[in-house]
C-alpha cells in the first residue's frame, strides 16, 4: 500500500494545482475520494485511491524542473486570451509534453530567470514570501544613486501603504556618459513591479532589468530564450529552502 499524505499535498504533487489551491477545490466539493465527494481538508489518501477532480481522475505526473531565460516582450502566463506572446511560447514540446506552469511572475518589460515546472508542491514553497526566497536582479536606472538612497532601499520602501522587507544592494557600476548607475538588488518578494516601483518610490527610473538569480538557480549559460532542465542538486536545494 502506497503512502497516505493529505489529499491537498497528493494533489500537488500531482499537478493538479498549488497545496492551497487544491484546498480549495475540496472545500467546493469537486473532489471525490473512491466514488465519495470529500469537503474535509484533513482527509488523507494514496496513489492507491481513486481520486477525481472536476470527475477527472488524478494522474500522478513525472516531476520535470526547467529555468528559462526569459526575454522581454513575452507575458509569464500559460495561456492569454488576447492571443499575446507567452513564456509557453518558448518551451517547445516541453509546453505539450508536461503540463508545465511558470513559477511566480516576471513582468512583461523583465528578462531573466523564470523557473518552469508541473510540480504544484514546490511552486507553493518558492512563491510563499513567509520562506524569503532569494531573487537577484540588476537595474540600470537613470541618475546617479546616493548611499544614502541606497540605505532607504536597504531598510524597505513603503508601497500601497506597506513597507517592503529588508533588501541587499550593491552599486555595481557609473556610466558617467550616459549618467546611469548598475544596482544589483536582492530582495525575498514578488511583489507587483516591486523593483520598479522601489526605485520609481524615490524618484529613479528603471531602463532595463533583469533576474539574473532565482534562489540558487541562474541564467548562467544560457542565452535569451533559452531553457534548461534543473539539476538533481538544484532541485534537492529548493525543496531544503
Amino acid at each position: 500500500m502506497k503512502e497516505q499524505m493529505r489529499l491537498q499535498k497528493l494533489m500537488a504533487m500531482c499537478g493538479v494545482a498549488s497545496r492551497r489551491a487544491s484546498e480549495k477545490l475540496i472545500l467546493e466539493g469537486r473532489v471525490t475520494v473512491n466514488g465519495k465527494i470529500v469537503r474535509e481538508l484533513g482527509t488523507k489518501a494514496s496513489l492507491d485511491d481513486e481520486i477525481t477532480v472536476d470527475g477527472n481522475a488524478l494522474v500522478k505526473e513525472e516531476k520535470v524542473y526547467f529555468v528559462l531565460y526569459k526575454p522581454t516582450g513575452y507575458l509569464t502566463t500559460v495561456k492569454d486570451d488576447l492571443g499575446r506572446r507567452t513564456v509557453m511560447d518558448l518551451m517547445g514540446s516541453e509546453a505539450t509534453k508536461n503540463r508545465i506552469f511558470p513559477i511566480g511572475r516576471l513582468d512583461y518589460d523583465t528578462s531573466g530567470a523564470l523557473l518552469m515546472t508541473n510540480d504544484g508542491e514546490l511552486m507553493s514553497r518558492l512563491i510563499n514570501s513567509a520562506n524569503n526566497i532569494e531573487k537577484e536582479y540588476l537595474a540600470r536606472i537613470n541618475g546617479h544613486l546616493t548611499l544614502e538612497e541606497v540605505a532607504k532601499l536597504k531598510k524597505g520602501i513603503e508601497l500601497d501603504g506597506v513597507k517592503t522587507k529588508p533588501a541587499q544592494v550593491f552599486i555595481d557600476s557609473y556610466d558617467k556618459r550616459y549618467n546611469t548607475t548598475l544596482v544589483r538588488l536582492i530582495i525575498t518578494e514578488g511583489k507587483n513591479r516591486q523593483v520598479r516601483r522601489m526605485f520609481e518610490a524615490i524618484g529613479y527610473e528603471v531602463k532595463k532589468l533583469r533576474r539574473v538569480r532565482f534562489a540558487c538557480v541562474s541564467t548562467e549559460g544560457l542565452q535569451k530564450g533559452e531553457f534548461r532542465p534543473l539539476k538533481p542538486h538544484e532541485v534537492k536545494k529548493l525543496y531544503s529552502l
